[in-house]
């Protein structure tokens, strides 16, 4: 940024933002259903974390935006794959399979979101193993489901004060106007995207890092949000140490949903070396920020400082572990 832009403006802007004010709905389903970050099985990472024998089992399930699948069906279908095992690797796992649940007027209003489907689960070698097919609805919608596995974890939950904050985004791809997706997948070679994933899970298991999430809807403001939340940190991002795209819009970056990217927590004498695994893989990767006991999300440039959300006074998700759930009351 450059000494004449308003931060204090700024940070407003990206508290509003769709992205980040979108998450709260979450916080309404995990209270009606009286779960939380507090719940026997964790609720707020990325999936959830079941324990079994050898490790967890990784269980999550994505919504396609209506809108979105109707506009763009087969990178509707792509995405509806991507995103889900993209959730995987942020917990440190790998994905063993995906369900699907499509709903459309038609077979040939279904086609264009089942070829995209296709397409991913064939580049990233995960099979389409069922689902649910209604061919009789009045519109097109879409949701994903993952299974997977993980020998180590990566979780929303721990980050500590004194970790700094790693963001990591392919800045290969181009953006799908007008929506905020940075696509670097989708005409990737299936090599490099099994590649770049399995780097995930190296992190994990080889103890670098035990706290990821990946970044979503909410863009990089949101998602550190939602990890501060769950993590009960501060975190405070330095814009001027972002990995970004040439040319890009700082206000659309911190907002956008890249097809690859990650935030994670490590102990300064770690980042390095996990900078150096994704770079040396032609992702971008970089130390954007510190982490605190604040509970306060903040933005920092040479023009100065500001808070986007307080999220000890204004929880975005209701999943801090500290938060009582009906689950915990009732135990």
């Amino acid at each position: 940024m450059s000494a004449g832009d308003d931060i204090a403006a700024l940070a407003e802007r990206l508290a509003r933002s769709p992205g980040v004010t979108g998450k709260t709905d979450i916080a309404h389903a995990v209270e009606a259903l009286g779960i939380g970050g507090a719940s026997a099985i964790a609720v707020g990472d990325d999936t959830a974390a079941i324990p079994c024998g050898d490790g967890w089992s990784l269980f999550a399930c994505e919504g396609m935006i209506a809108s979105f699948v109707e506009a763009m069906p087969w990178f509707a279908g792509w995405s509806g794959v991507m995103v889900n095992l993209s959730d995987v690797a942020a917990m440190g796992g790998k994905p063993l399979a995906v369900v699907n649940a499509l709903w459309a007027p038609g077979v040939a209003e279904a086609a264009e979101v089942l070829a995209g489907m296709r397409a991913a689960s064939a580049a990233y070698g995960v099979p389409i193993v069922g689902g649910h097919t209604n061919l009789h609805a009045a519109g097109r919608q879409l949701s994903v489901a993952v299974l997977g596995h993980a020998r180590a974890l990566l979780t929303s939950f721990d980050a500590s004060p004194g970790d700094v904050l790693v963001a990591a985004i392919d800045l290969r791809g181009k953006y799908h106007d007008p929506y905020p997706f940075f696509d670097a997948a989708s005409t990737a070679p299936p090599e490099r995207l099994r590649a770049d994933l399995d780097l995930l899970p190296m992190l994990a298991e080889s103890g670098l890092s035990v706290c990821a999430k990946d970044i979503s809807q909410g863009g990089i403001i949101g998602t550190a949000a939602m990890l501060a939340e769950c993590s009960g940190v501060g975190i405070d991002i330095d814009l001027e140490a972002l990995p970004m795209p040439a040319g890009a819009n700082i206000e659309r970056w911190l907002t956008t949903f890249p097809s690859f990217g990650y935030l994670l927590a490590a102990k300064p004498s770690a980042a390095a070396e996990i900078c150096s695994a994704f770079t040396a893989r032609d992702i971008a990767a970089a130390v954007i920020g510190d982490i605190d006991g604040s509970g306060a999300v903040s933005i920092r440039s040479s023009s100065g400082r500001a808070v986007v959300r307080d999220i000890h006074a204004e929880p975005l998700i209701g999943c801090a572990p500290s938060a009582p759930t009906k689950e915990a009351e009732h135990a």
